[in-house]
């Protein structure tokens, strides 16, 4: 009795190996998601600054504290060094300012109105501005100042 080698020729344990080679892989790629993520997050934190809206103005500065802030943005009426008056950022002339102001305001909910004066202007100007506002119905008025100015001899 002689023994023999019996070989398997089917091929099962190369069959196995290309059975795990071509296998769908159950694990998720997150990498790509996160690179982008990143990107965008990048993006946002340097354009954030540059959306603010204003015209560019030298305010005053003062001691006095920030106004709490509103859901809605606030209605401004800029006055620039140059004798220019502004609502937001459109320039109008002086005698548009009541009308325009009150076609604005029926669509909102706060007659609140920030004035931003260079701090160049004439206190007069400023003022007679001021009374405008007032005499078309106007009443909450905010003058825009920066902070960090003097303090007058308080604390």
């Amino acid at each position: 009795m002689a023994a023999s080698v019996i070989s398997n020729k089917s091929g099962g344990g190369s069959r196995r190996r290309r059975r795990g080679k071509a296998a769908a892989m159950a694990e998720i790629n997150v990498t790509p998601f996160v690179d982008v993520m990143l990107v965008l997050l990048i993006i946002f934190m340097v354009a954030a600054p540059m959306l603010t809206v204003g015209v560019p103005v030298e305010l005053p500065r003062t001691a006095a504290n920030s106004l709490p802030t509103e859901q809605e943005e606030p209605l401004s009426v800029t006055m620039t060094a140059d004798g220019r008056l502004m609502i937001m950022t459109t320039d109008i002339a002086p005698e548009e300012l009541i009308p325009r102001l009150n076609a604005i305001a029926a669509e909102r909910t706060s007659r609140k109105i920030f004035l931003r004066a260079d701090g160049a202007i004439p206190y007069e100007r400023v003022a007679q501005v001021m009374g405008a506002l007032n005499a078309g119905g106007f009443n909450e008025i905010g003058l825009v100042t920066d902070i960090d100015g003097p303090r007058m001899g308080g604390n």
